[in-house]
């Protein structure tokens, strides 16, 4: 690990070594790293997602009805829209819920064929409903086995009867879904047969490229997994490294298309539609489900309606058909529609974190209680601050007008900007009702000037967490959360501020010249529009522990020595219990944390100007004090 930059020259380079092997919890200051002989805060092993899958499961064996149950392992028991468990069914588990249940994802159906009643006649099949350890649904059908000999079940198995009409017709439905999946296979092994050797070459690189630097996302063909995410990885991510031969897009280079199997025929195309439409991000949106031409097609769809609802402007034309040159189409108007419509309205993307499933939608404008938040954020900050104004606006214009207190001592801070972030960050606790409200960022402004004018890239690139910060600030309420324990609420806060100073470290990079170094060195895309999820507390070890339920992230760009730097810093509230956050509040922390990327900005001026923009604080001792002493 690269050290963090010394600000004290007498400190000796064996004294700056001890300190680093010391612990950095906030209740383990002084003592040695790594001596603990257990967990402080050890979790149960069905923490997260297995208690919800269990709990899911026991909701559906209590059910009193068919239809109820279903809903129950849709759903998660409550936990995720059920529009998102039902594409990821497979094809003979879709044809059989729509027979049996009449649900559907489908817009043409969404209602299956009339069950006959009444009749006490011996049922033609006994089948099964069943959830995977992945959290998918499936269904035993005619002509597969039981569920416990083909996949890895939570609990049991809810059995379910089929009659004569029922098997007659989920026939139908799989002999039209057959078909259907079969055309567009031979459509996709088509319109990658157009685009010639070199055309799918570039192709595959750049989706290499977008499963590398895309956050973690699982997609299904059928009973086939794609994935960056944990345990099996099938595409590149945190396990397999580009160019890896178990990934399955490297495995294809070079490879002639009429040895590619359909599965990743089918792959190569949808997951070129999505990019093509919204870049990189738009993969999340399909997470969890069927990657399929019929899936994208209703994805595309979606937005289209979407962005058509914005005032002004022309109108995106739906696709012609389902074919993929039609689709291609809309792909790209809808890119071009988007790139209209940002300036104008606030895009955003609802988190399902069971299914890490995203969803694009467009704000409604700012309402009474988006401004209602503003105004008890701008009254707080206004009271501690050299600023004043009644909207946010309002104070960042009072920063960029009045900015040298930015980098000069203020209060208990070594900088006015790092006053002006804590402050920002403490209104928020008490503005957005939260447990804790958070801002990352980098150290150094002087520093990060210094390496642009220098374009010292590979330098850039060295450095490491602690040349980052994170400003986490919780309500003393929320140790009920922890034990009531305020050691653990500082510890947990000092562990959140870590994983967001990687956070940091892992944008960076993406906003620097793609350079050979630049380029091998890990880094996502960074972040451009805000989201707010819902029941995070579930994959992520971190979230389980910090119990990161509800929240919302704000990032913001921040313009440094003339380059524009995505993601620079953000606003992150989080709440652990209790109603999720909505749309309102979204809009206004959007615009709070647009009030920090200001003053980042103004404060970088500074920097550029000679002033030593630097910011000492938010370290574990700065938890400590501030939460448990």
């Amino acid at each position: 690990m690269t050290l963090p930059i010394e600000r004290n020259s007498a400190t000796s380079r064996r004294a700056t070594l001890a300190k680093a092997r010391l612990s950095r919890r906030p209740s383990r200051l002084g003592k040695a790293a790594g001596t603990a002989p257990e967990p402080d805060y050890p979790l149960s092993d069905d923490a997260g997602f297995p208690s919800l899958l269990n709990h899911a499961v026991d909701l559906a064996m209590a059910a009193p009805d068919v239809p109820s149950a279903v809903d129950a392992l849709l759903t998660l028991g409550g936990h995720v829209p059920a529009h998102i468990q039902l594409r990821a069914l497979r094809m003979v588990d879709e044809c059989a819920l729509k027979v049996l249940c009449g649900r559907s994802w489908r817009e043409e159906g969404q209602t299956g064929e009339p069950r006959q009643g009444g009749t006490n006649a011996r049922p033609a099949f006994i089948g099964e409903f069943g959830l995977t350890t992945g959290g998918r649904m499936v269904v035993r059908v005619p002509s597969r086995g039981p569920l416990s000999s083909e996949d890895d079940l939570v609990g049991g198995v809810l059995r379910v009867p089929w009659s004569h009409q029922d098997l007659r017709c989920y026939q139908r439905q799989l002999s039209r879904l057959a078909a259907r999946f079969t055309a567009a296979v031979a459509d996709c092994r088509q319109w990658l047969a157009g685009a010639g050797p070199q055309g799918r070459h570039d192709i595959l690189e750049n989706l290499k490229e977008a499963a590398f630097r895309t956050a973690p996302f699982v997609l299904y063909q059928e009973d086939k997994r794609y994935t960056n995410f944990r345990e099996r990885n099938t595409l590149t991510g945190k396990t397999l490294w580009p160019g890896h031969p178990d990934c399955a897009l490297s495995s294809l280079s070079g490879v002639p298309l009429e040895l590619w199997s359909d599965s990743d025929v089918v792959l190569v195309v949808c997951l070129t539609l999505l990019v093509r439409s919204a870049g990189f991000a738009r993969i999340e949106e399909v997470n969890g489900t069927q990657l399929t031409i019929d899936h994208v097609a209703y994805l595309l769809e979606q937005a289209r309606l979407k962005y058509n609802k914005v005032p002004g402007g022309g109108q995106v034309a739906p696709a012609r058909s389902v074919s993929v040159t039609a689709l291609a189409d809309l792909a790209g108007a809808l890119s071009a529609k988007r790139r209209e419509i940002s300036p104008s309205v606030q895009l955003y993307r609802e988190i399902h974190g069971p299914l890490m499933h995203k969803i694009e939608c467009v704000a409604a404008p700012a309402g009474p209680a988006a401004r209602q938040r503003e105004t008890r954020v701008c009254a707080l900050v206004s009271e501690q601050l050299p600023v004043a104004g009644a909207t946010l606006d309002e104070l960042g214009l009072a920063v960029n007008e009045s900015p040298e207190w930015l980098a000069k001592p203020h209060g208990e801070f070594g900088t006015g900007l790092e006053s002006l972030i804590y402050e920002t960050v403490r209104a928020s606790t008490s503005a957005f009702d939260c447990d804790f409200a958070m801002s990352r960022g980098l150290r150094s402004l002087t520093a990060l000037v210094a390496g642009l004018r220098a374009q010292e890239w590979t330098e850039l690139i060295k450095w490491d967490l602690p040349h980052f910060y994170c400003c986490v600030v919780p309500v003393p309420q929320a140790c009920r959360h922890f034990g009531d324990s305020l050691a653990q609420l500082a510890d947990t806060a000092w562990a959140i501020s870590s994983r967001m100073q990687y956070n940091s470290w892992h944008f960076l990079a993406g906003n620097l010249p793609k350079i050979p170094q630049v380029a091998a060195r890990d880094y996502f895309v960074p972040p451009t529009i805000p989201d707010v999820a819902y029941y995070s507390d579930q994959h992520h070890h971190g979230h389980v522990a910090a119990k990161v339920r509800f929240s919302i992230r704000c990032p913001q760009t921040v313009e440094i020595a003339g380059r524009a730097f995505r993601g620079f810093v953000d606003l992150r509230l989080l709440r652990c219990a209790g109603q999720p956050f909505g749309e309102q509040d979204l809009l206004a922390a959007h615009r709070t944390s647009a009030f920090i990327a200001k003053a980042t900005s103004v404060a970088a001026k500074l920097a550029a100007d000679g002033e030593q923009v630097e910011i000492t604080s938010f370290d574990s001792e700065w938890h400590w004090a501030k939460i448990a002493s």
